[in-house]
């Protein structure tokens, strides 16, 4: 099984600039770097979307994804707290009938 190799953020900026600026084809670029088919496609999309956050690495989100987890686990909670509670109105209501 082969170690997928990991790229800096700054040399996948540099493939992609490479790419639009050489007059050489995409597979040419892939070929001449040592990486696999398609990658500075997929890195010029990600540029295109995100700009400078773009690449943030090892594992970390950009600002936007960070901020959609962090809103998803605030609402799970809440989701929870609301059974809760809901759970314990009709067990109190049972209670004083």
């Amino acid at each position: 099984m082969k170690k997928r190799k990991k790229y800096t953020a700054e040399f996948k900026r540099e493939a992609v600039r490479l790419y639009e600026t050489s007059g050489k084809t995409q597979a040419q670029i892939e070929r001449d770097l040592g990486l696999w088919k398609g990658c500075i496609r997929e890195w010029k999309k990600q540029l295109e979307r995100k700009g400078e956050q773009a690449f943030p690495g090892h594992g970390r989100l950009g600002a936007e994804d960070k901020r959609v987890r962090d809103l998803e686990r605030e609402n799970e909670i809440l989701r929870q707290e609301r059974d809760i509670l809901k759970k314990a109105v009709a067990i109190f209501s049972r209670r004083s009938e």
